[in-house]
């Protein structure tokens, strides 16, 4: 018996995946990671790291992070405290659904996540004070891959659902994407 429900998305090889939650009047268990039962959202490689994010103010927006091929990487997030706007955006170079982005609510209390497929930059914003997310990654972290969009860049026309009330230097600083950008391409 499968402890997942496993939604394919609007933006191919993005999926939700919404945690079956067993508990009695102590609490409950919920599994956050199975490789078995999350074969069928594509997580066919082993966990190569795992963060732990702390936001503390509601509108507060981190992101869009991505790492560049070689070191492209999959990644599950989920809710543990409080309640995200997580958004994904598809760089992928051939996809159909290219600079397109799909947002989804999590929060611990609908023990949602989303599994993120190669090719995407990831960012979120805090819908609630004091918001932490798990980040499972299937490749470990490189700066010198590291790279992101500027969550204000009018191409993408993201809807954040709240006033923006902090940024990080580092995301302010990220390039608006050029006319000529192409995507990422995997080899």
């Amino acid at each position: 018996m499968s402890r997942f429900t496993v939604s394919a998305l609007p933006l191919s090889g993005l999926y939700k995946i919404t945690r079956q939650v067993l508990g009695d009047n102590r609490g409950y268990l919920s599994r956050l990671f199975c490789n078995d039962e999350l074969r069928h959202a594509g997580w066919t490689k082993p966990i190569a790291q795992i963060n732990h994010t702390f936001t503390q103010k509601q509108g507060a927006v981190r992101g869009m992070h991505f790492q560049h091929p070689p070191h492209e990487e999959m990644k599950l997030i989920c809710c543990i405290r409080g309640e995200v706007w997580d958004v994904a955006v598809d760089l992928r170079k051939h996809s159909s659904t290219f600079l397109d982005w799909h947002a989804e609510r999590l929060s611990a209390d609908n023990h949602c996540a989303v599994v993120i497929p190669e090719g995407f930059a990831h960012g979120f914003q805090a819908l609630s004070e004091d918001c932490e997310l798990l980040y499972l990654h299937s490749a470990p972290y490189s700066e010198e891959s590291e790279s992101g969009l500027n969550i204000l860049d009018p191409s993408l026309k993201i809807e954040w659902p709240l006033s923006i009330s902090e940024i990080s230097e580092r995301d302010k600083k990220q390039p608006m994407i050029s006319a000529n950008y192409k995507g990422m391409t995997f080899l």
